[in-house]
C-alpha cells in the first residue's frame, strides 16, 4: 500500500532557503535521491526488525538498535555498531557479514506485507518535473540494495530511477555517494553536474565530501533549521515547497 503524506500544518509553514539566490535547483544534469525520509517513509518496522533477527539467526548473538543512530546511517554501519554496542569484537562477526546482509534482505522481502509506504509531500511531482527536463535520476541510500529497491517498488517510484547506490559494500556514506555519482556520470556524461537530495546532516556531509551540491529537505527526523546548520546549498521544508517556490 502506498499512502501520501499530508501537507504540513500551519505550525510548520513552507520554507525554502537558498545559499546562492541565483541557484537553479532543477538545472543539474543528474540527481541522487536518498530514500528514507526523503522519497518516502516505510512504516511497520520491517526493516528495523530485520537487523537483530538476522544477527540472532546467523551468529546467535543478541544485539539491539537501541543505542544506534539510524537517521543518515548505512545498513552496513548499523550492523557494525549494533555489535560494537553489544561489546562483541568485530572478528567474531565479520566473517559472517555477507550472510548477515543477505539474510536481512531476505527477511524484509519475506515480511513485506507488513510494510506500508508513505510518499513525502511533492515527491512524485518533483520526479515528474525532473524527468520532464530529461534529468538522470538515481537513488543513493544507506539501504541495502535488495531493501532499497523493494521500497521504491512498493512506493511505485521504480519508473523514475535508472540506477542506484547502496550500502552493501559501503559503511561510509561519503564513499557510497562518490560511487553513485560515478554511475550518474556514466549515464549523463563525464562532466555532468550531480546533485544530492537528502534529509539528514549525513547526506549533506557526504555530498560535501565529494564536492557535490546538496538539497536538504526537512521531511525526515531533522527540521529545516537543524539542516541549515550544516550549510546545504538549498534547504526546504518539503520538495513540494521547492516546487512551489520555483513556480512563484
Amino acid at each position: 500500500m502506498t499512502l501520501h503524506a499530508p501537507a504540513l500544518d500551519a505550525s510548520h509553514p513552507s520554507r525554502v532557503v537558498l545559499s546562492n539566490p541565483a541557484i537553479l535547483w532543477d538545472a543539474f544534469d543528474a540527481y541522487l535521491f536518498d530514500i528514507d525520509g526523503t522519497l518516502l517513509r516505510a512504516l511497520g518496522g520491517v526493516h528495523n526488525d530485520a537487523f537483530p533477527d538476522s544477527v540472532r539467526e546467523i551468529t546467535g548473538h543478541e544485539v539491539s538498535l537501541e543505542k544506534v543512530l539510524l537517521h543518515g546511517n548505512t545498513d552496513s554501519r548499523i550492523l557494525a555498531q549494533m555489535y560494537e554496542h553489544a561489546g562483541i569484537d568485530r572478528a567474531a562477526w565479520e566473517p559472517h557479514r555477507s550472510r548477515l546482509l543477505e539474510r536481512m534482505g531476505h527477511l524484509v522481502h519475506q515480511r513485506q506485507q507488513r510494510m506500508e509506504i508513505v510518499l513525502m509531500p511533492g515527491i512524485r511531482a518533483t520526479l515528474d518535473h525532473l524527468r520532464g527536463l530529461h534529468r538522470v535520476l538515481g537513488v543513493a541510500t544507506g539501504n541495502l540494495e535488495k531493501i532499497g529497491w523493494l521500497k521504491i517498488e512498493k512506493g511505485d517510484l521504480h519508473q523514475y530511477f535508472s540506477f542506484g547506490g547502496f550500502s552493501d559494500n559501503y559503511e561510509d556514506r561519503g564513499l557510497l555517494i562518490g560511487a553513485a555519482a560515478s554511475q550518474a556520470r556514466k549515464q549523463a556524461g563525464p562532466s555532468a553536474t550531480v546533485c544530492v537530495v537528502g534529509d539528514t546532516p549525513a547526506d549533506i556531509a557526504a555530498a560535501k565530501a565529494n564536492n557535490l551540491p546538496v538539497i536538504a529537505v526537512a521531511t525526515g527526523a531533522y527540521s529545516i533549521d537543524d539542516l541549515l546548520k550544516h550549510n546545504p546549498d538549498i534547504a526546504t521544508t518539503t520538495m513540494q515547497a521547492l516546487l512551489d517556490h520555483t513556480s512563484s
